[in-house]
């Protein structure tokens, strides 16, 4: 059983690291190494929970519960997931990234267990869920990203054309909000986000930093 186990062991790192590759590719807070430990580990410690407390049970009186052990990944990896989530002001980031490391330990607990088929399914169903439904969402409108922008301008007048600048070149305002700092300093906070796929953060950038009158203090 040794080789077999070493075979669960190295199969569930590749589909985990396969997951990993794209966090990388993303620059996402886990990346391939975070992804390929995390699916290992989960196969490893499925197998020390079915396999490793057989020596034991030739005394009489004992009993075991081959799920126990393993059941604890499905909580403790909470504890790494919960450190990819990110709060910046209105925003949190890094939620995906922690969904996937759940999933990704699913699979390693999977193969671990001697379920192969449904480890790769899984691989290949979580790599559609971050990959191709990322491009119909753009694609449909649903799920892109949300925009923090405050930048400052002389005349409360203008702003309903930048609004309308931005409405024509494909954004749609979430909501925005105004400060007069001085009789001719107006601080402007807008949440801006793309209804194009074609629109992504730089693109916004630039479309700000080229408006006349406009000086830009902060975009996230």
């Amino acid at each position: 059983m040794t080789w077999e186990f070493i075979f669960r062991l190295a199969l569930a790192g590749l589909l985990g690291g396969i997951i990993g590759i794209d966090r990388e590719y993303r620059a996402k807070e886990a990346g391939l190494r975070t992804h390929f430990l995390v699916s290992l580990g989960s196969a490893l410690i499925m197998i020390v929970s079915q396999w490793g407390f057989q020596d034991i049970l030739q005394y009489e009186h004992v009993g075991l519960d081959p799920s126990r052990v393993a059941a604890q990944v499905v909580s403790g990896i909470g504890f790494i997931g919960a450190g990819t989530i990110i709060l910046q002001k209105q925003f949190v980031r890094g939620l995906t990234t922690a969904a996937g490391l759940w999933a990704t330990a699913g699979i390693g607990l999977a193969v671990g267990g001697g379920l192969y088929w449904l480890g790769i399914a899984a691989t290949a169903l979580t790599l559609i869920g971050l990959e191709f439904l990322r491009y119909v969402f753009k694609y449909i409108g649903i799920g892109l990203k949300v925009s923090k922008v405050i930048f400052t301008i002389d005349e409360i007048d203008k702003v309903k054309r930048i609004l309308a600048d931005l409405n024509n070149a494909g954004y749609h305002i979430v909501t925005y909000s105004l400060k007069e700092e001085r009789e001719d300093l107006i601080r402007v906070t807008m949440l801006v986000k793309s209804l194009e796929s074609g629109n992504d953060e730089n693109h916004l950038l630039m479309l700000i930093q080229k408006m006349p009158d406009v000086m830009l203090e902060k975009f996230e």
